[in-house]
């Protein structure tokens, strides 16, 4: 692996102009086709195939031809001024215009006023007219729009306050750009800190930018195609970005200690991308690995969103492995630090590392290990706890800004018509097997009615052979709260006494069931899923480390960081701790993605830290040092700038927290606070204590299973040979320019 890389590093720094041009023209033909692609559709968020509540909606689909259950909707609110009633004239009069000039509209199926279907509250405040359109949300035309956003205005005008709901008019969330530059300019900063020149701070961000580049635009160009939404596209540039940071700055600071070595630039390019690239395709297989493992957990958006972001991750290992060397061949003294290019490179050696603070810091934690080893646990035990509250949700407009229309709507149904009204549950019976269908769907109709905590449930409607029925239970309480789930149980659980009753059986659907399955089924998955992935770290830290200890040490710490970030992520969002100062308005359940999102990503991250901190340790170990001496020199060596990857990550993660889509707020802050735990608790603390206390036993191998595992030489053993300076190695000699 490490020769084979090498050669890699020379031959990119030694073709440099080609290397560039290719990526340049690749940049350029993501663009073109991110340009010229069509607009994406809906991305299908709470599909989940299995479940019950999807098994419904096909069935409607069957049994309804025509009724297009996939269909965009608008539910518009009218509000009377205080003290008048919607029902007076002259506002009935503007709401029937309303319904008239909506229901003319293009792609509109229906517009049904307030005033026949009954939907004006009690106190004749409140009344909403419901327009619905043959197609679905990502189909619908900017005239169809148009002409529904025209006809609101014109109701406003009459003096109502008027609100829009449902998916014709959602507002869709930035597209995150603002947020990316935050976090790129916050990394420049770590960047110019950390190498103390703008090449070397410039160079990882230029790279990174192109993988982005190249990431986005391919998922622009294929979102129509597949069906990739803008926050499949969103979280895909996050990671992107962060890694793709975070994998050139070691290329960079690895080619940086190499000539601060002796070594001639492309000699120094080779060995770093033969070592640290080694580390770093390691990396980037952990997190691909545990990205496209969500594929597994069945639900199509996630698949989708691991997926792109596994494809962005792969963009930025190659970027770091073939256009950072190409790039450092152009102007290879210009990453080098001040001191070096004054004095010369040659000039330039690295002592034992005494007054570096990484190995100041790794002698203080091997000075006492245990008690460090327990601060560690008892710390990151104590964030954690909090997630043994996990509830999972699919928050819809209610998480929304009450600065949007939608949240505004949402309220001021819940205030004239109760919470539940939000949330209805659509009840389809299938009555094929009924003597009496009718008589049957009225039965049903009548017990779920009966059940505590439904509302009303709207009369039965029937399709055009007879054997199903449909109608709609409002509950008594919000679509997220908990008494709503236990009541879909509920209903579920009469299934079995009215089948043998009557003859037919019925399967409970929208929204709101849709969510709550999905939520469940997303909660039964995350165990297993950890597990797996864990497994797989074990298997492959074994094959890195050439270590039955070290990947099980790795697996402990990752949990310990997953754990705690969630802790951190129920507290604020859903417990509402701090809530405020993230502009969270609203708290309640997680985002059902997003902890086996979170899991999928902080194991990859996790890694990623480990990788690169621990294989110095290795590369020291296996050249002869101690087992104490090696974890000093590895903190020597990679203490800096593992930290300064870990800011860098926190500040591109952090920049996202600002999005007005919930999801990404949460996801960023998740994935902040858990590479804070991961790289500044676990791999700085945990980690060192552990090797401290394991000594040798660290490194130890079975015979047996040491000769059944290949040999990836991430270490770089296979170049020792290579390593001579400058002066020992003519034939690597190239023109230097600055």
């Amino acid at each position: 692996m490490a020769t084979f890389l090498y050669r890699i590093g020379r031959g990119a720094f030694r073709r440099r102009w080609l290397v560039t041009l290719l990526w340049a023209v690749i940049l350029g033909t993501a663009g073109a086709g991110a340009a010229t692609a069509p607009a994406a559709g809906d991305d299908g968020t709470s599909f989940m195939p299995g479940i019950e509540a999807q098994r419904a909606f096909d069935l409607i689909g069957e049994r309804f031809p025509g009724s297009d259950a996939d269909g965009a909707d608008a539910r518009i609110v009218f509000i009377a001024p205080d003290g008048e009633k919607v029902t007076a004239a002259g506002h009935r009069a503007a709401i029937d215009a309303f319904v008239a000039t909506a229901g003319d509209g293009p792609q509109v199926a229906s517009a049904v006023s307030p005033f026949t279907a009954n939907a004006v509250s009690e106190d004749a405040s409140t009344a909403y007219a419901t327009v619905t359109y043959e197609v679905s949300s990502g189909d619908l035309t900017e005239a169809g729009r148009t002409a529904l956003e025209t006809a609101v205005d014109e109701a406003r005008d009459s003096g109502l306050t008027v609100e829009v709901g449902g998916s014709a008019l959602s507002s869709q969330p930035a597209a995150g750009g603002a947020a990316e530059a935050v976090g790129v300019g916050l990394a420049a900063v770590v960047l110019l800190i950390t190498f103390g020149s703008l090449a070397a701070a410039g160079l990882p961000l230029l790279t990174a930018v192109v993988g982005v580049g190249i990431s986005m635009g391919a998922i622009l160009a294929l979102g129509s195609a597949l069906g990739l939404s803008m926050t499949t596209g969103t979280l895909a540039s996050m990671l992107g970005l962060a890694v793709g940071i975070d994998y050139a700055l070691f290329v960079v600071s690895r080619y940086r200690e190499e000539r601060e070595n002796g070594h001639e630039p492309r000699e120094a390019a080779g060995l770093a991308v033969g070592t640290a690239g080694s580390a770093v395709v390691f990396a980037g297989l952990t997190v691909v690995i545990a990205l496209a493992g969500l594929s597994v957990v069945g639900v199509p958006m996630l698949t989708k969103m691991g997926l792109s972001a596994a494809g962005a991750v792969v963009v930025g290992v190659l970027v770091a492995l073939t256009l950072v060397p190409a790039l450092l061949g152009m102007w290879p003294n210009a990453v080098l630090s001040r001191k070096a290019r004054r004095r010369g490179v040659a000039a330039v050696r690295h002592t034992d590392g005494a007054g570096n603070g990484g190995s100041r810091w790794a002698r203080f934690v091997l000075r006492r290990p245990v008690a460090v080893l327990l601060a560690c646990v008892a710390g990151l035990g104590v964030l954690a706890l909090p997630a043994t509250d996990l509830q999972l949700g699919m928050p819809g407009a209610e998480a929304k800004p009450v600065s949007t229309t939608e949240r505004r709507a949402y309220d001021a149904l819940a205030e004239g018509f109760g919470p539940g009204f939000n949330g209805p549950l659509t009840v389809v019976a299938d009555v094929k097997g009924a003597s009496d269908p009718e008589a049957a769907a009225t039965t049903v109709a009548d017990a779920i009615r009966d059940t505590d905590g439904v509302v009303s449930v709207s009369p039965p409607r029937f399709n055009a052979e007879g054997d199903t029925a449909l109608f709609s239970a409002v509950p008594a309480t919000a679509p997220n709260d908990e008494r709503t789930k236990d009541l879909v149980q509920t209903i579920r659980a009469e299934r079995g006494g009215l089948e043998d009753e009557t003859g037919a059986t019925f399967e409970v659907t929208g929204s709101t069931a849709m969510n709550i399955d999905v939520a469940q089924a997303l909660q039964d998955a995350l165990v297993p899923y950890l597990s797996v992935i864990v497994v797989l770290s074990l298997l492959l830290l074994m094959l890195v480390f050439r270590s039955v200890l070290v990947p099980v040490k790795a697996a402990v710490g990752f949990l310990l960081s997953v754990l705690a970030s969630l802790g951190a992520v129920v507290a604020v969002f859903q417990w509402g701790w701090g809530a405020g100062l993230l502009g969270v308005e609203q708290t309640g359940p997680i985002m059902s993605l997003m902890p086996i999102f979170l899991v999928g990503i902080v194991f990859g991250l996790a890694m990623d830290y480990e990788v690169f901190l621990v294989s110095r340790m290795r590369e020291a170990y296996v050249h002869g040092e101690r087992p104490a001496q090696a974890v000093v020199s590895g903190f020597r060596h990679s203490a800096r700038v593992v930290v300064a990857a870990a800011v860098i990550m926190i500040a591109v993660f952090s920049g996202f927290v600002g999005s007005g889509e919930s999801m990404i707020k949460t996801i960023g802050f998740g994935l902040a606070v858990a590479v804070l735990f991961d790289a500044f608790v676990v791999r700085m603390a945990f980690v060192p204590a552990v090797l401290a206390l394991l000594g040798d036993k660290a490194w130890w191998l079975p015979r047996r299973l040491d000769r059944l595992l290949p040999r990836v030489d991430v270490e770089g053993t296979g170049l020792t040979g290579r390593s001579a300076p400058a002066g020992e190695d003519r034939s690597a000699r190239e023109p230097v320019r600055t």
